[in-house]
C-alpha cells in the first residue's frame, strides 16, 4: 500500500513558508506546489507538504547558502545525482521497480544487474567462478565484516585488474567480490550453487526453500540512496581508488551502530526478550524506562519500512512456528501495540536470521553482502562523472595570530 501523502491547510502553509495566502495562491497557479480538495468536502483547498518544504528550502538557500550546506548533512536536500535509488511516498525503487516485487520475483544477481547496467540481466555474473584468494578464511577470530575486509584486501592483491576503472572491468570486480563474499561467508570456497542465495543456502545446509528468503533479503539490502556507506563508497571512488578500496570502505561505514550495526542492538533485545510470551514484559519495561527500541523506525517511511515488512510477511508465511521466529514475531507485535512503530530492515534481517538459526553476526553479514551491490552502482556512477568530491569545511577555530617581531635595537 502506497504511504500517506501528508497535506497542509492554507493556513499552515503560508506560516510555514512566511508568505500570505494570496502569494501562496500564487505560486499554487505557477504549478509550484499542488494543491488538492479538502478531504471534508468543504470547498477549501490542501497543500501538499513535501512541496511546501521544498519551496521553503530553495528560499532558503537562496537567503544563506551555509545554512543549507549545513543542514544537508543530516536527512536533507539532495547532494548528488544519481539514478539507482528512489524513495518516494513510503516506497523504495531500484531504476523505477518497486523493491517489494523485485524481491518477490527478480535474482539477486539480476538486481545488481539492474543496478549496475539498468537491465535485468544477471549475465554479467556469467564468468566462471573466482579462485579464493589463499589464506583467507579468518576462522573464529573474525565477524563477517572483518573477514570481509581481510578477503578484499587479499583478492586486490591477487587481481592484476584491480585498477581497472574501465566500465565492464569494474563490473566484473563487482560480481567477483559478492561470489568471493558469499562463498567465504558461509565457509564454502568450493560452492557452486548457481545464485548468491543458493550459495549461502547450500553452504549453511539449510532446506532448499529458504533460497527465496535469503535472496529477498539479499536484494531488499541492495541500495537505499545516499545513506553512510554509499556517500563513503561515492567519497573513495571520486579519489579513482579500486571498486575493492570502494566496498571496503563501504564496510567500514556499514557496521557503525548507526547503521547496519543496529542489527547488534536488535539480537540483544531479542535475547532479553528471550521468549516471545515475556515480549509484553520486558518492551513495557522499557517503555516505563523511557528505553528506545533498535530495529523500529525509520525517518524515511513515517508509515513503516516497506522492506522489513515484506521479509517479516514473508517469514510469517513461508516457515512454520518456532522458538526464534515466534519470538521475533512476538516482539514485533508488541512494539507496535506499545510504541506505536514498525519494524524496519535491521529488525527483519535479525528475525530472518534468528528463525534460520544461523550464526551470530549474519544479520550484518547478509545486509553487507547485498549492499555491495549498490556500492559497486555508485562507485560506476562516481568513476563516470571522473569528479573529485571535496567539500570545503567552515572553519569554527580561533584566528590565525599574527607574529610579533621584536624590533632590532
Amino acid at each position: 500500500m502506497m504511504g500517506k501523502m501528508q497535506y497542509m491547510t492554507a493556513e499552515e502553509a503560508a506560516a510555514r513558508l512566511g508568505i500570505s495566502r494570496e502569494t501562496l495562491y500564487a505560486y499554487v497557479s505557477r504549478g509550484l506546489i499542488r494543491s488538492r480538495p479538502a478531504a471534508d468536502g468543504s470547498r477549501r483547498s490542501q497543500y501538499l507538504a513535501t512541496d511546501i518544504e521544498a519551496h521553503r528550502l530553495r528560499r532558503e538557500q537562496q537567503r544563506n547558502p551555509a545554512v543549507v550546506a549545513e543542514s544537508v548533512l543530516d536527512w536533507g536536500v539532495p547532494v548528488l545525482e544519481s539514478a539507482i535509488s528512489l524513495i518516494e511516498d513510503g516506497r523504495l525503487y531500484y531504476r523505477g521497480h518497486d523493491v517489494v516485487d523485485l524481491a518477490l520475483e527478480a535474482t539477486f544477481e539480476e538486481v545488481a544487474g539492474l543496478i549496475w547496467t539498468g537491465d535485468l540481466d544477471r549475465s554479467v555474473f556469467d564468468h566462471g567462478l573466482p579462485r579464493l584468494p589463499t589464506r583467507w578464511d579468518g576462522g573464529d577470530i573474525l565477524g563477517p565484516i572483518e573477514r570481509f575486509q581481510y578477503l578484499l584486501l587479499l583478492a586486490a592483491a591477487e587481481d592484476p585488474l584491480a585498477y581497472d576503472l574501465r566500465r565492464n572491468s569494474v563490473i566484473s570486480s563487482g560480481a567477483r567480490m559478492i561470489q568471493l563474499m558469499a562463498r567465504a561467508f558461509c565457509g564454502r570456497p568450493d560452492a557452486d550453487a548457481g545464485s548468491t542465495a543458493g550459495v549461502l543456502q547450500e553452504g549453511w545446509g539449510l532446506h532448499p526453500e529458504t533460497q527465496a528468503l535469503l535472496n529477498a533479503a539479499l536484494i531488499l539490502c541492495a541500495d537505499h540512496e545516499l545513506n553512510v556507506s554509499a556517500f563513503s563508497a561515492r567519497c573513495i571512488a571520486s579519489a579513482e581508488a579500486t571498486p575493492y578500496a570502494v566496498v571496503q570502505g563501504g564496510l567500514a561505514a556499514l557496521q557503525g551502530i548507526k547503521h547496519g550495526g543496529s542489527t547488534a542492538r536488535v539480537e540483544a533485545l531479542l535475547g532479553e526478550v528471550g521468549r516471545a510470551q515475556d515480549a509484553p514484559a520486558v518492551l513495557a519495561a522499557r517503555l516505563r524506562r523511557g528505553e528506545s527500541l533498535s530495529g523500529f523506525r525509520h525517518p524515511l517511511y513515517p508509515d513503516g519500512d516497506p522492506r522489513g515488512r515484506v521479509l517479516l510477511r514473508m517469514l510469517e508465511s513461508f516457515y512454520p512456528p518456532s522458538s526464534g521466529r515466534d519470538l521475533a514475531l512476538g516482539v514485533a507485535a508488541t512494539a507496535k501495540e506499545l510504541y506505536a512503530v514498525e519494524p524496519n530492515i535491521d529488525f527483519a534481517l535479525v528475525a530472518m536470521t534468528l528463525t534460520l538459526d544461523l550464526p551470530p553476526g549474519s544479520a550484518l553479514g547478509l545486509f553487507a553482502l547485498g549492499r555491495t551491490a549498490g556500492w559497486m552502482g555508485h562507485a560506476l556512477e562516481q568513476y563516470a562523472t571522473g569528479s573529485l568530491i571535496r567539500p570545503r569545511a567552515r572553519y569554527m577555530g580561533p584566528r590565525p595570530r599574527k607574529v610579533l617581531r621584536e624590533s632590532q635595537s
